[in-house]
């Protein structure tokens, strides 16, 4: 007896020691930040050493898309490319990728004259080879990129660069402005360019499409001492050339950054952490600027030179849809209602699965990889989505597509209570078995927001009451099916079969299932997972997809380990928004080359909205709150938060005993509910 006893004490010890080391195991490396925050809120990169460098990012807008590629040689010798996307302007035959791009080179600018010397952006300030060299100084992203440079040797003029998209146009635009930095007369000539290609007729959707690279402003002048002069680049579409077409570079970044002021303006994130602070305001710009005006409305698009004027029941549906019910930004909040709906249009009699995507403005679909769980993603982003934009009359639209998603659901569920699908969001990249954890979690949190739904509708009781039966046999089944010792770690299998780990282990946590949550994070951040740039898809592989890591900080901060989620999404943040590739989460490595993907943006506001906060919905006017205050922080808030059928701030301050306030400041009135650290209450807005 005493012998087994011993034995099943020194297994307990083995496991917490490998527990304990694997957690002493997972150092964050050290972070050389390249960037730094600004007081307006922009980053700059003052360009000194640490060269060369490299990076890229997006801006979008309603017509266009803008794409910047850069870089400084050793040498400092700087280098742009500008690919401008226009996702309206389509090719034949439809498919995702129908639409127009082109890049433009630095080459290709007109000619430029400083006192009749050629402004060369290909040579150092220390080449004799003639031509007044251009050094960038500095690099400025908010919104809008802005480059500061010098030319001449010695320097004659400062050169403020801005690069843009319009807010509404099929137009993006490079600003420059010339100061004269010197104590004589400098002489500054721009040549006229107008350079224009059409697509090929019988490939052209609609019409052939006219890309149009243009000077505006151009000429000669003479600056005196300390006078600026302006000029620019435009990029455009049209399908009438020959029609005139007046373009204010001036206006159109004032109209920019307009729209950048309207996207910051609702949903404002205050912590003593200005790194975390400030990444959430950038991640709302990306998130929310990628919304393409099409001939099927308002369509978020994930960018990333690839996917325009089209959604996916992941990106769309699942991610950054239901934040748009938080964001208090109303085109974010058009485009979520039309991804929905543009989804029921496939609902069947016959519970044929719904399309991953629908792409070309809405004239066709991709299925190209079977049912990947679509239908529990758009299931649980519609009814979140739902309830917290508060309006009965947008839910009962949405109702239909809800139920009917649920119903294929069920009628998918194998002989042991889970539900199979053909894969996941990554479409077979890695395996995904007969059913998936993912799959699972999302229908599982589907149901019980569809329950808490139609109570809200009105439904029969004895549907709501199905749903919530199904959730609870579900969440049993899950338990069953995936949960398992992995690597060491009770966590979860993600598929039947599957024997290593996966990053998606860190769902249930998200759907607020946490019976393996111990294991699950731990297994989380340790180095069988946990790499320099978040979570590796698979334990042991190079692959990173962003997705998975912003789900886990959210799911880990749902859990209450409040201390080692912080520490894990500062470093995350930091290394995002001041690091080697700024200033926005990232799609996944290798594929893609960490591309800006615009709905991984709404998944990382989640993280605060869901996790640091802990808002759950439950209602039109209502919502579960557990928020998560790490120590040595007195107070967060999210201010000026536009849901429930309300605008209000929501502010969480630490009492003494362990406890805190939570304040819901609505027009000037302030109700506050107390609750012990970690306590849920539940919170009713007041209209």
């Amino acid at each position: 007896m005493k012998f087994y006893i011993n034995k099943a004490l020194i297994i307990i010890l083995v496991v917490l020691a490998q527990h304990t080391l694997y957690a002493q195991k997972t150092i964050l490396p050290q972070q050389n930040d390249r960037w730094s925050i600004q007081h307006d809120g922009s980053i700059a990169w003052d360009i000194k050493d640490r060269l060369p460098h490299a990076d890229h990012i997006e801006m979008s807008g309603e017509k266009v898309s803008l794409w910047i590629a850069y870089s400084v040689d050793t040498a400092g010798i700087s280098k742009i490319t500008r690919t401008v996307v226009f996702p309206t302007f389509r090719m034949l035959p439809d498919d995702t990728r129908s639409h127009i791009a082109y890049t433009f080179d630095d080459n290709e600018l007109p000619r430029i004259y400083i006192n009749n010397q050629l402004l060369r952006f290909d040579i150092s300030q220390k080449n004799e080879s003639g031509g007044a060299a251009y050094q960038l100084k500095g690099i400025n992203q908010h919104g809008v990129m802005r480059m500061s440079a010098q030319a001449g040797n010695p320097p004659l003029v400062k050169i403020e660069r801005s690069l843009f998209p319009s807010v509404d146009k099929p137009l993006a635009i490079e600003r420059f402005e010339f100061s004269n930095i010197s104590n004589k007369p400098v002489t500054i000539s721009i040549e006229n360019l107008k350079r224009k290609v059409t697509t090929d007729t019988l490939r052209s959707k609609s019409a052939p499409h006219t890309v149009i690279m243009e000077s505006v402003n151009d000429g000669s002048r003479i600056l005196q001492p300390g006078q600026s002069t302006a000029f620019a680049v435009c990029y455009r579409a049209t399908d009438h050339p020959l029609v005139p077409v007046s373009i204010s570079p001036e206006a159109e970044e004032k109209a920019r950054m307009k729209r950048i002021a309207q996207i910051l303006s609702p949903l404002q994130l205050i912590t003593p952490d200005s790194i975390l602070n400030t990444e959430f305001a950038f991640a709302k710009i990306r998130g929310t600027e990628s919304i393409f005006k099409t001939k099927g409305g308002y369509m978020h698009g994930p960018g990333g030179l690839s996917y325009y004027a089209a959604i996916w029941a992941n990106d769309q549906a699942e991610y950054i849809s239901p934040f748009f019910a938080f964001s208090g930004d109303s085109i974010g909040n058009l485009s979520a209602m039309n991804c929905y709906r543009m989804f029921a249009r496939y609902m069947n009699p016959q519970y044929e699965p719904l399309p991953s995507s629908i792409v070309a403005e809405g004239d066709t679909v991709w299925k190209g990889a079977g049912d990947r769980g679509d239908q529990a993603m758009i299931a649980y982003g519609a009814s979140r989505y739902a309830l917290a934009n508060g309006n009965a009359d947008s839910a009962k639209v949405l109702w239909p597509l809800i139920s009917w998603c649920l119903e294929y659901s069920r009628r998918h569920i194998n002989n042991n209570g889970v539900v199979e699908s053909k894969s996941d969001e990554l479409e077979g990249r890695f395996p995904s078995g007969k059913a998936n954890l993912s799959t699972n979690s999302l229908y599982y949190d589907a149901l019980v927001s569809a329950a808490l739904l139609g109570k809200q509708l009105q439904i029969p009781k004895k549907q709501t009451d199905a749903y919530t039966k199904q959730a609870t046999e579900l969440k049993n089944n899950i338990e069953k099916y995936f949960g398992a010792n992995v690597d060491g770690f009770e966590t979860y299998k993600y598929y039947e079969t599957n024997n290593v780990l996966r990053a998606w282990i860190c769902m249930p946590l998200t759907m607020g299932i946490y019976n393996r949550s111990k294991g699950t994070i731990d297994a989380l951040f340790s180095p069988r997972l946990w790499t320099a740039d978040g979570l590796a898809t698979e334990a042991g592989k190079d692959t990173f997809w962003d997705r998975s890591t912003l789900y886990a900080l959210r799911g880990v901060l749902q859990a209450g380990a409040t201390e080692r989620a912080m520490t894990f999404l500062h470093y995350y943040s930091r290394r995002r928004l001041l690091g080697e590739h700024v200033p926005y989460p990232v799609e996944a490595y290798p594929e893609g080359n960490q591309r800006h993907l615009s709905a991984e943006s709404g998944l990382y506001c989640r993280i605060f909205t869901e996790g640091l906060f802990g808002m759950r919905p439950t209602g039109f006017n209502s919502f579960d709150c557990t928020p998560r205050l790490p120590k040595g922080w007195n107070e967060i808030a999210l201010n000026n938060i536009h849901s429930f059928g309300a605008v209000f701030d929501l502010k969480v301050v630490r009492q003494s005993n362990d406890k805190v306030a939570i304040n819901i400041i609505t027009k000037g009135t302030k109700h506050t509910y107390t609750a012990k650290e970690g306590e849920t209450v539940h919170v009713l807005i007041k209209h």
